[in-house]
This record gives structure tokens, sequence and C-alpha cells, in this order.
């Protein structure tokens, strides 16, 4: 395994029986599942079909509502950042998630959850209930003014919560025609 999550987009969500026609790179993240895959996922997450994996591992949301939460945060923590390479990177992600636009983000957290040997499919559904709305609460209250502390935080650190791998091909890619 190569320890990572990954962030897909698409126009209709995977099922048990197929994925989605048309299947977009996003983005991998190694060795955990970063504030921006959460936040990313953060709009109406549900626990759908994995595409790599068999089991109802994946977690599909809507792709607008994630990127506008995205970028929103991105644009408050460049605000009270002064390191040069945090605007233009900021700029790279939002351009990438233009060009991938789809309906709906999958994002596939099986090599993260399936660390600690416990169920998978109740560690999916613990990031739908709990960890992507705590992430998305937290966001928008740094967003509102409200969260300087975390925002901070979350400014000391925006290469872990933000600097992926950002491309059109991941380890695991999808069959584009």
């Amino acid at each position: 395994m190569a320890n990572r999550s990954y962030l897909y987009s698409a126009d209709s969500l995977p099922t048990e029986s197929e994925n989605p026609q048309r299947v977009l790179c996003i983005s991998e993240h190694r060795w955990d599942i970063p504030l921006a895959h959460l936040l990313l996922a953060g709009r109406e997450p549900r626990v759908v079909q994995s595409m790599i994996w068999d089991p109802r591992i994946g977690i599909g949301a809507d792709y607008a509502g994630g990127v506008e939460l995205l970028l929103d945060l991105l644009r408050v923590v460049g605000e009270g950042l002064p390191d040069p390479d945090f605007a233009p990177r900021a700029a790279q992600i939002a351009a990438h998630l233009e060009r991938q636009k789809a309906r709906y983000f999958v994002l596939e957290t099986g090599e993260m959850i399936s660390l600690d040997g416990g169920d998978v499919e109740e560690a999916a559904q613990h990031l739908v209930d709990v960890e992507i709305p705590e992430a998305v609460a937290r966001a928008q209250a740094a967003i509102a003014g409200e969260a300087e502390e975390w925002l901070e935080t979350v400014r000391g650190s925006w290469r872990d919560n933000f600097d992926s791998h950002y491309a059109k091909v991941l380890y695991f890619s999808f069959p584009t025609e």
C-alpha cells in the first residue's frame, strides 16, 4: 500500500456495480487525510462504494460546495500568513480544482483508515459523521473570524493541511476515455 488518501471528481457517484464513467484526479496526500481533503468532502458527505476497494468506504460529496469552502478558508489563511509560497500555491490549487470540476468529490481513504486494523466501514462512517463535520465547523468559524487560535495553528502547518500532490494522474488513476 502507498498509505495515501485520494481525492477524485466525477459527475456521478460509484455504486456496487460500477464506477462513474469519467473520474478525474484531484489530489493525493501521503500518510494522512489532510484538512483540504476533509473540507473538499465537507458538503453533503455520505459513505459510498469505494472505486478502489470492495467495502463501502468511499466518501461522496458536493463538488461546488466543497470547493467554495476550501477557497474561502485559503483566503482567510492567506490574509494572515507572510509566507511568500502560500499565495502562489493557493492559486495553483484553485486553478486545478477549476480544471477538474465535476458534480461530486469522491474521497478514498481506505489506505489510511485500514492502518489501525479496525472496521474500515465504521471508520468511513466516523469520518462522515464526526471528523468531516468537525473540520467544516472549525473552518466556517475561522472564515467568520471566530476561531483565531485554530486558524493560527492551520497557518503554522499550512503545508501539511493544503500542500498535497494535485495532479491529473495519481497513484490510482482511472481511464478517461
